[in-house]
């Protein structure tokens, strides 16, 4: 092996600095990926949540029209008691 590389250390040198770069870019990216791909699965089951919450929190965009009924209500309770004299 050593006749084969005889002369030019140069590019041997060359060689195990590409080889070592190349396996850390390896070393860096798959975790990446990993996460990534983990991300994108959970991505799915956040969205079916929150289309629940959605649907579940839909009533709460009435619930200014029910207060407004409801004072409404009070205050004609208030008015006929005071009619009756109580």
């Amino acid at each position: 092996m050593s006749e084969l590389f005889e002369g030019n250390t140069g590019w041997l040198v060359g060689y195990v600095i590409g080889i070592v770069v190349v396996l850390v870019v390896v070393a860096l990216v798959v975790p990446i990926l990993i996460l990534a791909r983990k991300i994108g699965n959970e991505a799915g089951l956040i969205n079916e949540s929150l289309q629940k919450s959605v649907q579940n929190t839909a009533a709460l965009a009435d619930l200014a029209t029910t207060n407004t009924m409801a004072i409404n209500v009070v205050e004609g309770l208030k008015r006929g008691r005071g009619r009756l004299g109580g």
